[in-house]
């Protein structure tokens, strides 16, 4: 079980058994731009609600480019964040800076994370997740402003994953974009590396039923690693390299009436969902529709992004960022390809 947890650790940033003292105060790493929480003058931003179809409240925030005009007909983009995360933690920025090059942007919190509705919080619950896709796309259908025919979408991290899942059964996802993915059906399933063994997996999924029995009878929640709390001398590279976006003032964010030192984690007996949840299944039938996927060359979940795009018909493009890491791609405006995400979106949603 040791391999196995450091494996979900690494792939979520953290290790289990450290303490829950959060740590905003120590120093960040802003370099390369770093610039999570940017706000544009070009830019226009409201707060929005809309339903998915299990009837749930999921929340965005819609960005729209400044002096738009009223009969205006533009492309859009549906931007989600990060496995654990919420929306205004790289999200936003990918959405605001697509904004100001002339998109409709909608950045949305996954159902049961951040602002949108869902109980108990931080479940795991991947088709509900690939639904929140299309349902911003019902929502930016119906706005007088977007062109509804030319709806695109791009996933950050883990949500690259569930955007493949909605775009598979979505024909109106127009472009599909990725950038720092993770399949999460294959790291809960596999780990990083293919470093999960079998009996390892059964002996998670044992430990994950036996904690659903604990909260059917009204037990306490129990969450998996997220992002550790504390750095200690043995902290992996890939646990500090989360920790100095999700732990500082560089990306830390709580969203309301939640816990600080709880964020990004799931429940440990919703998480074995991911065991079922294969997202590059039939990816190839989104073709002839495009994907884009990009990732840094010295990201540890590169190994996702080179999958997807061996398995996706055309056309395809792997994008691989020259000395960037997994989070670098997460903040880091200096390192991200938005020049790549415009052409792309510009190119694949003309009208």
């Amino acid at each position: 079980m040791k391999e196995f947890a450091l494996s979900l650790a690494i792939m979520l940033g953290s290790v289990s058994g450290f303490a829950v003292s959060a740590s905003p105060a120590l120093a960040q790493d802003m370099s390369n731009g770093a610039a999570n929480f940017y706000k544009s003058d070009r830019v226009d931003v409201k707060s929005v609600t809309f339903q998915n179809q299990y009837n749930m409240k999921v929340a965005g925030h819609l960005f729209t480019p400044k002096g738009m005009q009223p009969n205006a007909k533009l492309a859009a983009i549906v931007v989600g964040h990060p496995m654990g995360a919420v929306k205004e933690q790289s999200a936003d920025l990918y959405a605001t800076k697509m904004a100001e090059q002339g998109f409709v942007t909608l950045s949305i919190d996954l159902s049961f994370w951040g602002e949108s509705e869902g109980k108990p919080g931080h479940l795991v619950a991947p088709d509900i997740y690939s639904d929140d896709f299309s349902a911003a796309v019902d929502f930016l259908s119906t706005q007088s402003f977007v062109d509804q025919e030319r709806i695109g979408a791009l996933g950050i991290c883990g949500s690259g994953s569930f955007v493949i899942s909605a775009a598979k059964i979505d024909p109106r996802m127009k472009a599909i974009a990725t950038v720092s993915m993770y399949d999460m059906g294959a790291a809960f399933r596999n780990g990083l590396k293919q470093a999960v063994t079998l009996e390892q997996r059964k002996d998670f999924i044992q430990k994950a039923t036996a904690q659903r029995l604990v909260e059917f009878a009204g037990g306490e929640t129990v969450y998996i690693p997220g992002t550790v709390n504390e750095l200690t001398e043995s902290t992996d590279p890939i646990q500090r390299e989360f920790f100095d976006f999700y732990r500082t003032s560089r990306g830390a964010y709580t969203p309301k009436g939640q816990q600080a030192e709880l964020t990004t984690k799931p429940t440990l007996s919703s998480a074995v969902k991911f065991m079922n949840f294969y997202p590059f299944n039939d990816i190839e039938t989104i073709s002839p529709r495009p994907m884009l996927f990009i990732t840094g060359d010295k990201a540890h979940s590169r190994e996702f992004s080179e999958d997807a795009y061996k398995r996706a018909g055309e056309p395809k493009e792997l994008y691989i960022v020259p000395n960037a890491g997994h989070v670098d791609l997460y903040d880091r405006v200096n390192l991200i390809p938005f020049g790549k995400l415009t052409d792309f979106f510009r190119g694949n949603l003309s009208s």
